[in-house]
């Protein structure tokens, strides 16, 4: 359009911090501002270092502001570029010492203020967390906790209400009195059958254990200030070295219930769990580097470094996998609380809120509306070159998506069983595991709407690392809601008297 004018920012306003500590008589920078601005520069007779500039006023620490003129990008029009710099401490420049001098075309402005800074070396990242917005924080959290004392209130009604109710009319019927079962009791002998693909089901829950202990050392070390975002790539590092030892959980997890359910070959089960989530990892983190190493760009890993991850994998983490995982099958289990019939019941025809598509709908969203105002923030920090410093808020969050997690798998699983619907097993780590489907698609919607990504490679490698984060995210709230399901189970089966 003819109408449309440029501008360019052509001088850059530095505010240099430092502390001086009144102890050792030394002091440690402790921060800078940067404020852009766009001036159209005047002067009389450009004479190289000894220009004077009409919009830098001699004896200011910065730039003339009234009447200040944008520099506009026009033909043959000259631009100066400018900067000016002023240092919180006290004087240490001559009075006549000039406050514009310019090298070729760049204009050096140093002004000087008469105070220290008070912002000691140890708080030097608290502008950071000063500069968030924790309004919006706290109202994810209330926007959470809202979610969590509904279902805690849907949980408590059917613990302490519903359950109690049955399980006090079922054991008050004597044993010589013909009665008709109903409900959850009446698939007591098909509550513990074994779930189809049961070794792979403990492969993914040993995996989200593993996925659980390195989240949560990680946001824990982060929140003890073990982990600074002054230290590019330490939380990375820490993540990859605690996903390394948390092996031992993992095949400890898999193995101990590959026992409960009866299975024998442990040594199969232990060696989908060392290699089955890792190998989609690596494959999928080398084809992602390999298009930044087809970029020539600086951002690529190493083959160093990729080189150490797999000595990581295979000399660390598969051989704890397999040690735990003898360990969890020695380890003596606890028999089910009722017998299970040879035959399996034959399933009623099920409602329509019963489907299993719907209970994972309905079930995944609640634990993505618990997070997704914080993920917001977690996506900003890794697309958009911003510092995350409110580890307290991540926890706290993290502990509710934890309750939420279990409490929808609870409430759901015994809908289920009301039902007459005892394949409890996979749609217990479906039901929660499905708010990874929501969060790919806030990825979809953050890359349309935030991030201004042009190029293939870059939307590649985008939705590659999106994908991890949504699989690892799947495979962590999936198994926060088998296992408080399992709990659940075994805990009201074994209230009642069966005959």
């Amino acid at each position: 359009m003819k109408d449309q004018r440029y501008f360019i920012y052509n001088h850059l306003n530095f505010k240099v911090k430092y502390h001086k500590d009144p102890d050792t008589d030394s002091a440690l920078v402790v921060g800078f501002e940067v404020i852009p601005l766009s001036i159209s520069h005047k002067y009389s007779i450009w004479n190289d270092n000894n220009t004077r500039l009409k919009t830098c006023k001699p004896g200011t620490n910065t730039v003339q502001q009234p009447g200040i003129v944008p520099q506009e990008i026009e033909s043959g029009t000259e631009i100066v570029f400018t900067y000016d710099v002023s240092f919180e401490v006290v004087h240490f420049f001559p009075p006549n010492f000039p406050v514009c001098s310019l090298l070729f075309l760049v204009c050096l402005n140093i002004g000087v203020l008469l105070q220290s800074s008070d912002i000691k070396w140890a708080s030097r990242w608290d502008t950071y967390l000063l500069m968030s917005d924790n309004q919006i924080h706290w109202f994810s959290i209330i926007n959470s906790l809202i979610i969590v004392l509904f279902l805690s209130g849907m949980v408590a009604m059917i613990m302490m209400k519903t359950l109690y109710r049955d399980i006090a009319n079922y054991n008050q019927l004597d044993q010589d009195e013909v009665h008709e079962e109903t409900g959850w009791k009446l698939v007591h002998a098909d509550v513990f059958r074994l779930p189809n693909n049961y070794s792979l089901l403990c492969v993914y829950v040993g995996t989200g254990v593993q996925v659980f202990g390195m989240t949560f050392v990680t946001i824990a070390f982060a929140l003890l200030g073990f982990l600074s975002p002054s230290n590019r790539g330490g939380l990375m590092t820490v993540m990859v070295f605690l996903w390394v030892f948390m092996g031992l959980l993992a095949g400890y997890s898999s193995g101990h219930l590959h026992k409960m359910l009866k299975g024998t070959d442990w040594k199969k089960t232990s060696l989908k769990t060392a290699f089955m989530f890792p190998s989609v990892l690596f494959t999928t983190f080398f084809i992602l580097n390999a298009l930044i190493w087809g970029e020539k760009s600086s951002g690529a890993v190493p083959f160093g470094t990729m080189l150490v991850i797999v000595l990581l994998w295979f000399g660390i983490s598969v051989p704890l996998v397999f040690l735990g995982s003898y360990l969890g099958f020695k380890t003596p289990v606890k028999e089910n609380p009722v017998k299970t019939n040879k035959i399996p019941r034959p399933i009623p025809l099920q409602p329509w809120y019963i489907n299993p598509l719907f209970a994972m709908l309905f079930g995944g969203i609640l634990p993505f509306a618990a997070v997704f105002i914080e993920l917001f923030f977690i996506l900003t920090s890794v697309w958009l070159n911003q510092f995350y410093y409110i580890f307290g808020f991540l926890f706290i969050v993290f502990v509710i998506l934890l309750i939420t997690c279990a409490e929808i798998s609870i409430v759901l699983c015994y809908f289920q069983l009301c039902n007459e619907d005892y394949r409890w097993w996979w749609r217990s780590y479906l039901t929660s595991g499905a708010s990874a489907l929501y969060l790919f698609l806030y990825c979809i919607f953050y890359f349309c709407v935030k991030l201004e990504i042009t190029k293939l490679v870059s939307a590649i490698l985008y939705f590659g690392y999106m994908f991890i984060i949504s699989y690892a995210f799947f495979i962590l709230t999936g198994t926060i809601g088998f296992c408080a399901c399992f709990w659940f189970v075994q805990k009201i089966y074994s209230s009642v008297k069966i005959d």
